[in-house]
């Protein structure tokens, strides 16, 4: 280890690991890895590795970057591997942008710490990304899948996704009980995670509101010793981060319905009218099976490119089948 690397690390491992950001709120998933030794754990889980060394593990989270208000990010470095860690309860079909601009953020971080110079005739040696996001939502994901910044790349007749010069891969692993047990057996405190959101979720279906289902939830935990380190601790900041966390993504929602809205009323302003929305759609999705691009289809049709554009990217969260009655529900928030 080079003498400027081990100069970076040791400024790291001497933030205090306990230290909080008052300015911001935190989320449980990142407050429950916020210790090496959990980190550490975790990313053995995830890697059949079986580092011990709490050490070897090097924090890098970019502390000042929040989403919606909330700290959510983990990353850290562990031998030549950069992990950036991500727990997401809604999906998102953004993830690999928002990965690569904090990528972007964390190699200038490393750069600038290890003293490279970027005008130098010398190949920088960087560490490997490894982005990964625990998805715990209710909507039905596989138990792994994957998302390419490329699925996002605009289309048309002189561009090609082979010759893209970017590329960002997301790991969606979905940690909902019953999922990925294996992974779940391996990581303890993964697991632990795991069923205390689920029983929240089975109170909330029995008919409690938030705040008893939370409750509940907490305290059968710390009865049955889940999570109980934390929760016998800190049980009120832990409930705290959970209705602050459910609050957060019912706003989200609200600002999404508004969202909708405006879509709507701009989409009848571009010729997507009551009379012919749904037919419009059913013909796209179909000539979408066929693969063909936005500029192609517009023609065929004899319709507003713009139009098309707006339906075609909301068909591409539903490729390569797009069922044109999720296509619409999504463009029309049936």
């Amino acid at each position: 280890m080079s003498k400027r690397t081990r100069k970076a690390k040791k400024k790291r491992q001497n933030t205090p690991k306990n230290s909080v950001n008052l300015h911001h709120k935190d989320r449980l998933f990142r407050y429950l890895f916020r210790d090496r030794k959990h980190l550490l754990d975790l990313y053995n889980a995830l890697n059949g590795t079986s580092y011990q060394n709490e050490k070897e593990l090097t924090i890098t989270t970019l502390e000042g970057v929040i989403y919606m208000g909330m700290k959510n990010d983990l990353s850290f470095m562990v031998d030549s591997v950069m992990s950036l860690y991500e727990h997401q309860s809604t999906w998102n079909p953004n993830m690999p942008l928002r990965g690569l601009l904090y990528f972007a953020k964390l190699y200038q971080v490393y750069v600038k710490e290890q003293g490279y110079d970027l005008s130098g005739n010398r190949r920088i040696p960087l560490p490997v990304p490894q982005y990964i996001v625990f998805y715990n939502g209710v909507r039905e994901m596989p138990d792994q899948s994957e998302q390419l910044l490329s699925q996002a790349f605009a289309q048309s007749s002189g561009s090609s996704l082979e010759t893209a010069g970017l590329e960002c891969r997301v790991r969606m692993i979905n940690i909902n009980q019953g999922r990925n047990q294996e992974l779940l057996e391996k990581c303890r405190r993964l697991w632990e995670y795991a069923e205390l959101i689920g029983r929240i979720r089975h109170n909330q279906a029995q008919g409690m509101n938030l705040k008893e289902a939370v409750d509940a939830a907490v305290d059968s935990c710390i009865r049955e010793e889940i999570l109980a380190d934390i929760l016998l601790s800190s049980k009120v900041e832990v409930t705290d981060m959970l209705l602050e966390e459910y609050n957060e993504k019912e706003t989200r929602r609200y600002l999404q319905r508004e969202a909708w809205e405006e879509g709507k009323k701009e989409g009848i302003k571009q010729g997507i009218h009551a009379g012919m929305e749904s037919k419009l759609v059913e013909q796209v999705c179909r000539k979408l099976r066929k693969g063909k691009e936005a500029e192609a289809i517009a023609e065929e049709l004899e319709e507003d490119l713009h139009v098309i554009r707006k339906i075609c990217q909301a068909a591409l969260e539903f490729a390569p089948d797009y069922d044109n009655g999720l296509v619409f529900d999504k463009l029309f928030n049936k």
